[in-house]
């Protein structure tokens, strides 16, 4: 999927990221013309892949996600990466390692490499950033 059609209208927050741009000292890239990735295995979850590993020589990766309302992205781990989540709109709920936190607007989740974990979107579409040391990919 192209650029905003996935994105709730309403959301300015949101809005304001997918229409931003990311800026490196070589190169600048429109948010927007970037592709909402589904996710391979859980439904109802996208992907827009703001900073790649390619462009970090694998430091790093931020990613836009949502994950529509009644998903869930399943209990999983990722052995090399350390994760980060920051919330940005919507509610839900995060579980890492068996703890339970609400995910709404100004929560930061933040996941060790190799612990398990999930987040469920409820009554409302959840966006979150989730980024990845080292890059995800």
């Amino acid at each position: 999927m192209r650029g905003d059609k996935i994105m709730d209208a309403t959301d300015e927050i949101v809005k304001e990221i997918i229409e931003g741009k990311i800026v490196y000292p070589e190169k600048e890239i429109d948010a927007k013309t970037l592709d909402w990735n589904a996710h391979a295995v859980f439904q109802g979850v996208y992907l827009k892949h703001l900073v790649k590993g390619e462009d970090t020589d694998g430091k790093f990766s931020s990613h836009l996600v949502k994950v529509e309302a009644g998903c869930e992205i399943g209990e999983h781990v990722h052995e090399e990466q350390w994760e980060l989540h920051e919330i940005i709109s919507g509610v839900g709920k995060g579980v890492i390692a068996e703890k339970e936190i609400t995910y709404k607007l100004g929560v930061f989740g933040v996941i060790p490499k190799g612990v398990k974990h999930k987040v469920i979107a409820t009554d409302t579409n959840l966006y979150l950033l989730a980024k990845f040391v080292p890059a995800l990919f």
